[in-house]
């Protein structure tokens, strides 16, 4: 594809990334909110713990396959219906084995209610099997536009359907719905926007049983190693609900979960971003390097400038943020939340990282690092409760480890397009240094407003500290950018103003 009209193509998957993420974001807030303010810290508990095992069974179900379709440059219709038909067989098989298993579940949390939630819960990722090939034909193609019409619509339904059922008493059952219903609306809406249809084999499968899985052949030796690596990127991102479900009360863990919640939102927002569009782009740049140098770089440059700022003014606005939004009763959640998203900020560069060295190929290398980086964060998180530690040093050990393993990642990306260490440190350090300063100035400039909180009318006076930090905030980093001449601002503004 000529350079011109991959950028642009780039661009625009970007823009729409961003509206999608942003309002995706906005109806997950007010949810979130409705949600919060009616349940209590036992019945995000409850979701929270079974959250790892969804995520390894939608791992198990992709099995790779739909990174190793978006790698593949001459894909098929072969392919696509061989994935398809495999997807939905290993999530029958799945859901089968997690519905024997309900029992082990709630006996290994000591949760008697665990039984028959998980089993109507786990319904989700069998639902969600018949949306990964059309999905990923929409990915392949960077067709950013249907993906956020089709992302927005499920978040509405389901989230109307999940509140509807929380308001009439029935708790941890509307997060379960709400999660089935959401998988269903995907599934639905991602075949009537592909346009892509299976065909039954079964004329394949008479002539030659072998013939109709050549391409799940083919594809496997990749597609392998993203399976297992998927399954290490759901326990590290639940990894602490798993094991503090263990060692501390639902309470507690449920504590937890709002406040990753909430960072998962933020940082989710530009991951999304990046997710949508790094790889495809990648993988159509091809083997020129200079040229994926140059595209690596100015992704870098976009990323910091979104993810830093972001996160960072989440991480400064959390008590407030939560209090104003949740409720008093989530407080304990906000240090957990301030700490969260300073890791948080460095997920989506990390993204951007292990995408590039997925479109070159190396599944492995992905693999390595990933499982290296589980092992890390779980071996942390048991030496820290040996020795008496709380949650909270768990969580600053568990966001050291995101931070430093982005120079792990930088690491294995140079021995593909050799790009230098100092070259990224020039792409990343001024964004974080001017995010940070902000903060620092922001937090010191409404310090003196704090104490509204504690006067009359506390609610509504923490709502006009809030809305004062974020603007604040927002025009310090924005007029540095602009005063140092950040050409990726201007970049921005360009083209957002030529479609305008």
């Amino acid at each position: 594809m000529p350079t011109t009209d991959l950028k642009d193509k780039a661009a625009r998957g970007f823009l729409w990334g961003a509206l999608n993420n942003g309002a995706t974001q906005v109806l997950n807030t007010v949810f979130g909110i409705l949600l919060a303010r009616r349940l209590g810290q036992a019945d995000y508990g409850l979701i929270g713990m079974l959250a790892v095992f969804t995520l390894i069974a939608n791992s198990l179900q992709d099995s790779g396959f739909v990174t190793a379709l978006t790698n593949k440059r001459d894909a098929t219709r072969q392919d696509y219906n061989a994935v398809f038909w495999f997807n939905i067989g290993v999530s029958l098989c799945l859901y089968i084995l997690f519905f024997f298993c309900a029992p082990l579940i709630a006996r290994f949390f000591d949760e008697p209610i665990l039984t028959d939630l998980s089993r109507y819960y786990f319904l989700g990722f069998f639902i969600a099997s018949f949306s990964i090939v059309p999905r990923a034909i929409l990915f392949r193609q960077i067709r950013q536009r249907e993906l956020a019409v089709m992302g927005l619509v499920s978040l509405l339904v389901s989230g109307i359907v999940g509140i509807a059922m929380a308001y009439n008493g029935m708790a941890y059952w509307g997060l379960a719905t709400q999660t089935i219903t959401f998988n269903l609306m995907v599934s639905i809406l991602s075949w009537l926007l592909s346009g892509w249809r299976p065909t039954f084999p079964l004329s394949e499968w008479r002539e030659s049983p072998s013939t109709w899985a050549e391409p799940i052949r083919e594809m496997f030796a990749f597609s392998s190693k993203m399976l297992i690596t998927n399954i290490f990127i759901g326990v590290n991102n639940n990894i602490f609900s798993l094991v503090l479900g263990k060692i501390y009360t639902k309470h507690e863990v449920g504590t937890y979960n709002q406040a990753n919640k909430w960072n998962t939102m933020g940082a989710s927002t530009i991951t999304g971003m990046v997710q949508g569009v790094a790889q495809p782009t990648f993988v159509q740049v091809g083997d020129d390097l200079p040229r994926l140098r140059r595209a690596f770089s100015k992704m870098l440059r976009f990323t910091c400038f979104v993810s830093f700022p972001i996160m960072l003014g989440l991480s400064l606005v959390a008590p407030e943020f939560i209090v104003v939004l949740i409720g008093e009763k989530w407080l304990s959640s906000a240090h957990l939340m301030q700490l969260l998203c300073i890791g948080g900020a460095f997920l989506p560069i990390a993204t951007l990282y292990y995408n590039l060295i997925i479109s070159r190929g190396k599944s492995d290398v992905y693999m390595w690092n990933i499982i290296a980086q589980g092992c890390a964060i779980l071996g942390s998180i048991l030496i820290i409760h040996a020795a008496g530690g709380t949650i909270t040093h768990m969580v600053i050990a568990y966001v050291a480890i995101v931070i430093l393993w982005v120079g792990i990642w930088h690491r294995f990306l140079y021995q593909e397009i050799r790009y230098p260490f100092l070259l990224a440190l020039r792409d990343i350090l001024p964004f974080l240094l001017i995010a940070t300063a902000t903060m620092v100035i922001t937090y010191f400039a409404t310090r003196p407003l704090t104490a509204w909180g504690e006067a009359p009318n506390a609610w509504a006076r923490l709502l006009l500290l809030l809305i004062t930090r974020i603007l604040l905030a927002a025009a310090i980093y924005l007029g540095t950018l602009w005063l140092f001449g950040a050409k990726i601002l201007r970049e921005c503004l360009g083209y957002l103003s030529k479609k305008k």
